[in-house]
């Protein structure tokens, strides 16, 4: 019999993460400060996040070794499956391979659990009693409060109202762990004050959201901030998804042709790209495709600019360089709440203006019909994120066969969608529709991107 999965040993858990910008064939473009418009000091980030998450953020190092308490921790569930999709090809007639990694494994049901730990760990370690953040579809509130209730640390979570909302049971996810979920924009921050003073029945925004949390982080002591996505340290801490899968992939005696995830702020794309990016840069691996896929509602890579821009709605945060649809645009209240996000990455996004990475968008339905397929053919039940990747595998796949290439596609399958069903329903129902791209919406924001010299 084929294996259709390829498992590793406790022991084959990384104990590195890869940190991917001394890599990099032309640097990073800095991160400014808001006020004065000069490149980020540690310093400047203090307020914040830890030291040592900071310093991640900087790092020159290649490796950056992971702490025996959070592997410890990811022992929970770490190193996760990879699978050989036998039944998904079958179905679609096609010669090429595909795998895809697992990541709905987790306790939370998704990749963030990665990072979470990760961050709870060292905020630990510093003294933090609190924790703020945000979250859109709920996956990463539900990891990071697992993280806090391993670490002992109190935690809110701002949730993007319209996925509050629709997923009530990862409020209940987050609360079961013992942290405090509220719909956002709220009357408890400026900020969340501001917005429903505009807008009283705003859906709310990953932008809105991050706003709030910050707020609440730099008015409060002994507290600090933590992010899921976009930044330097989380993608560095979700490299250990790429590092299992070439060892999985050599076990399978294959190696990628084509890899591909969804993207909101970039983390389970990057988590599983970068530590592959590594062979092509080093030129062991130089044909290599590397597909990052966006919402057609919220395309930040194919329709943004790539431009300085706040990483929330107020203007709180450092000016990114990043892919982005201007930070006060408010995205179509879409079922994939994680992809609703108005930037990308700045390593991502840097990635993708070298022409290493591409952008591609799919539609909502297109996406759900594509998570349809892989659960009547593979079993699982995916997240709205991950169908946006589904899809274009089919689609990639659908290409092998009509050119007979026996091409070896790789995905990062980022989460479960057990807490979904509803939106599944709709979309069964016929009750889900396609979210145009808000051409004119975009326009306003991007007439607001701040001036940088």
């Amino acid at each position: 019999m084929k294996d259709t999965k390829l498992i590793l040993a406790e022991k084959d858990i990384p104990e590195y993460w890869y940190n991917i910008l001394p890599d990099l064939p032309v640097p990073l473009p800095p991160d400014l400060h808001p006020a004065t418009g000069k490149p980020v000091t540690p310093d400047d980030l203090a307020p914040l996040f830890p030291m040592a998450l900071i310093m991640q953020e900087f790092s020159p190092e290649r490796h950056i070794g992971i702490p025996e308490e959070v592997r410890d921790a990811y022992r929970l569930w770490r190193p996760t499956p990879l699978y050989r999709a036998y039944r998904l090809e079958k179905f679609l007639k096609t010669p090429a391979r595909i795998f895809y990694k697992y990541e709905g494994g987790s306790p939370p049901g998704s990749h963030k659990a990665n990072t979470a730990i990760a961050q709870a760990y060292y905020n630990k370690k510093e003294g933090t009693k609190r924790l703020t953040t945000e979250t859109g579809a709920g996956q990463w509130g539900s990891a990071l409060a697992l993280g806090c209730s391993i670490f002992d640390i109190e935690l809110k979570v701002y949730m993007v109202r319209v996925s509050y909302e629709q997923k009530p049971y990862r409020r209940i996810m987050m609360e079961t762990w013992g942290a405090t979920c509220v719909p956002s924009p709220t009357t408890d921050t400026r900020a969340g004050r501001a917005v429903l003073e505009k807008d009283p029945d705003s859906p709310g925004s990953l932008g809105i959201a991050i706003s709030e949390a910050v707020e609440d982080a730099v008015t409060h002591e002994h507290t600090h901030y933590s992010l899921g996505s976009v930044l330097n340290h989380v993608l560095l801490h979700q490299t250990v998804i790429g590092l299992e899968a070439k060892k999985q992939m050599e076990m399978a005696g294959f190696y990628p042709d084509i890899i591909i995830g969804c993207v909101g702020g970039g983390s389970n794309f990057g988590g599983m790209a970068i530590p592959f990016i590594q062979d092509k840069l080093n030129g062991s691996r130089p044909n290599t495709k590397f597909i990052a896929i966006e919402p057609t509602s919220c395309p930040s890579i194919t329709k943004g600019a790539y431009a300085y821009d706040y990483g929330d709605e107020a203007g709180l945060t450092p000016l990114l360089k990043m892919y982005t649809l201007g930070h006060d645009f408010v995205p179509p209240p879409l079922h994939a709440g994680g992809l609703r996000y108005h930037g990308m990455a700045p390593i991502i996004s840097h990635l993708c203006r070298l022409g290493i990475v591409e952008g591609k968008a799919i539609p909502q339905l297109a996406a759900f019909d594509a998570g349809i397929t892989f659960a009547r053919t593979e079993g699982i039940i995916s997240a709205p994120e991950p169908t946006h990747a589904i899809r274009a595998v089919i689609e990639e796949a659908i290409k092998c066969r009509e050119t007979g290439e026996a091409k070896t596609i790789l995905f990062n399958h980022s989460g479960h969608g057990h807490f979904d069903m509803t939106s599944y329903e709709s979309y069964m129902a016929g009750k889900l529709s396609d979210y145009e791209y808000p051409e004119e919406k975009v326009k306003e924001a991007m007439a607001n991107l701040p001036e940088v010299g």
